[in-house]
């Protein structure tokens, strides 16, 4: 994966997160929120439910990107091993089922 590619997973995997303005946003929790989308959804997965949001409520998912977006530049998340690895279709390792719902952040 490039780095862009990369850079645009996270994105996708925080849109598709249980992420709210709200919620705390530190490097920490935000990797971690990556984390247990890619584990749900794998890379693929997350983009699938953004572009399906994005048909159903494109507006909304305009604005949410937008705020994910500049989120990402202002709070810097370490590169995750696992979104360089696997081929895009990531899950827990040595699990090929769903992970359940995703953590809320702290």
């Amino acid at each position: 994966m490039t780095r862009l590619n990369v850079n645009d997973a996270r994105c996708e995997a925080l849109f598709v997160s249980g992420l709210q303005r709200s919620d705390a946003s530190d490097a920490q929790a935000l990797a971690e929120l990556i984390r247990a989308a890619v584990r749900q959804y794998g890379v693929r997965g997350c983009a699938d439910r953004m572009a399906q949001e994005f048909g159903d409520h494109p507006e909304a998912a305009a604005a949410r990107m937008r705020w994910i977006r500049q989120m990402i530049v202002e709070v810097p998340v370490a590169r995750s091993p696992q979104l360089l690895s696997g081929g895009g279709q990531l899950r827990r390792r040595g699990s090929g089922h769903d992970t359940g719902p995703l953590p809320r952040a702290a």
